[in-house]
């Protein structure tokens, strides 16, 4: 079999900021509209970026969380909801990537994704229980070799434009709530019927409407592993700093669009301080304490990486936790730093200094999933658990 060529920084970040220049020459009609990011993704394909984290010998090309954490900063930049599609195919790509154990079917899966660039949604919030992913009321049935599963599904976003979803659900009628497993359909294996309409402030290209969905598929498409070691181990971690990444890249282009600004003020008056020119070193300074967050964040994590019981460690849920909080809060300051630098032209739409969009984008951060929940999930455990704070790590 002959494998992928081993990707290199260069090779990403060229096939990336081809799609980035698609995505933003596409992103205000996107967010008007509130339409799926259609351009955007159809690049995606193009450059082969969907299958880009699955292993070289299934037909990907073994990219780390680190570097897909890059791509999604630059996508960022450019279109937040194609940057957050591309962030939430990867974070549902990385279960089966890292929790597979080696099945057969979700090896052969892999290689499809690769080799068609599939698009992954996720189902993880539900009636009655909203984003709390650690709980589901819903339960799958199997009957022999089949499993069955109706959800009501109150976000999947992009799912009528995915080609498949990976949905969780009690392990079985009698589990537990959080005896949870997770589960993937392909598109021909279920319905959705459509439930809430996604009209929302921002990252209205997302399309995350609410369905009912109804599935039967052979039990093999359940991965092996409990959602609870899935969730603990990978998807708490990818989540946390892929979404960081985007929104690191909304910042990062509010504060290039300031820094702009604030150089045509200057060339306008020669000599005098120009307007703005204090606040924008303000707001660099918050995008530095951003990067270095997620940077960390990232680093702990590809330390971690092989280490179960390290994911599965209190300390690691705090870091992963802390990441996005400080992400998810420290972003709304530096894209206000640079709506009062640029003024009215930040405020108006159609302007090279348009800030609007980027702010209302912001302001999903600490609601997905809310930032009051995870604040109460890292006290509980900080009764229990002493804080690491050697800067050696």
């Amino acid at each position: 079999m002959n494998f992928p060529v081993k990707i290199t920084e260069a090779d990403l970040s060229a096939r990336v900021a081809r799609v980035a220049a698609i995505a933003a020459k596409h992103a205000d009609a996107v967010d008007f509209e509130g339409r799926f990011p259609i351009e955007a993704v159809e690049a995606m394909k193009v450059e082969r970026l969907l299958g880009i984290q699955i292993a070289r010998d299934l037909g990907g090309e073994g990219a780390s969380i680190s570097e897909i954490a890059e791509l999604c900063a630059m996508l960022g930049q450019a279109c937040a909801a194609a940057a957050m599609v591309f962030a939430m195919h990867h974070i549902k790509l990385c279960s089966l990537v890292e929790h597979c154990d080696n099945s057969a079917w979700h090896r052969a899966l892999m290689q499809r994704i690769a080799a068609e660039q599939l698009l992954i949604a996720s189902a993880t919030t539900e009636g009655g229980i909203g984003g709390n992913l650690r709980n589901s009321i819903c339960a799958i049935s199997i009957d022999g070799d089949i499993c069955r599963l109706e959800k009501d599904a109150t976000v999947i976003s992009y799912g009528l434009h995915a080609d498949m979803i990976m949905i969780t659900s009690r392990a079985h009628a009698d589990a537990a709530s959080s005896d949870q497993v997770l589960t993937v359909f392909l598109r021909d294996q279920y319905t959705i019927d459509r439930t809430h309409v996604w009209n929302t402030l921002g990252m209205r290209g997302t399309c995350s409407d609410g369905f009912l969905f109804k599935g039967e598929a052979p039990a093999e498409q359940i991965l092996p592993k409990p959602f609870a070691e899935i969730a603990a181990q990978s998807m708490l971690a990818s989540s946390h700093l892929l979404w960081s990444s985007v929104w690191y890249g909304i910042a990062v282009d509010a504060v290039a669009r300031a820094q702009a600004f604030v150089r045509a003020a200057a060339r306008k008056s020669p000599g005098a301080p120009p307007p703005g020119a204090l606040r924008l070193a303000e707001a660099s300074n918050l995008l530095q304490m951003v990067r270095s967050n997620v940077v960390a964040g990232l680093k702990f994590y590809e330390d971690a990486k092989d280490d179960a019981d390290k994911l599965s460690s209190m300390g690691f849920a705090v870091a992963m936790n802390n990441v996005k909080i400080a992400s998810s809060e420290t972003i709304l300051d530096i894209i206000n730093h640079a709506m009062l630098i640029c003024g009215i032209m930040g405020y108006k739409n159609g302007t090279p200094f348009s800030i609007g969009r980027h702010l209302r984008d912001a302001h999903s951060a600490q609601l997905m999933i809310s930032n009051d929940r995870i604040l109460g999930n890292t006290s509980s455990m900080l009764l229990v658990h002493k804080q690491d704070t050697s800067l050696l790590g």
